[in-house]
């Protein structure tokens, strides 16, 4: 039980790092460069897309390392 936790946790770790990069480091700047008011308005929504994700699985990570945290005894 142990392994396979370890593993959903290491490929979810390395999916979202590899996510974000590929948002910041190549989307967004592309977005940017163009300078079009569509570009500007996706490069600003996927941000906040990205902002709440990581917000998720923060809390998704808390929730699982603490069940009882946050309303139930």
């Amino acid at each position: 039980m142990y392994a396979t936790k370890l593993t959903l946790l290491l490929t979810a770790i390395v999916l979202y790092v590899a996510g974000s990069t590929f948002w910041f480091f190549w989307q967004v700047p592309e977005l940017l460069a163009t300078g079009t008011d569509e570009h500007l308005i996706a490069a600003f929504a996927g941000t906040i897309a990205w902002m709440l994700l990581t917000f998720g699985l923060i809390i998704h990570i808390i929730k699982t390392a603490r069940p009882t945290a946050g309303g139930g005894r």
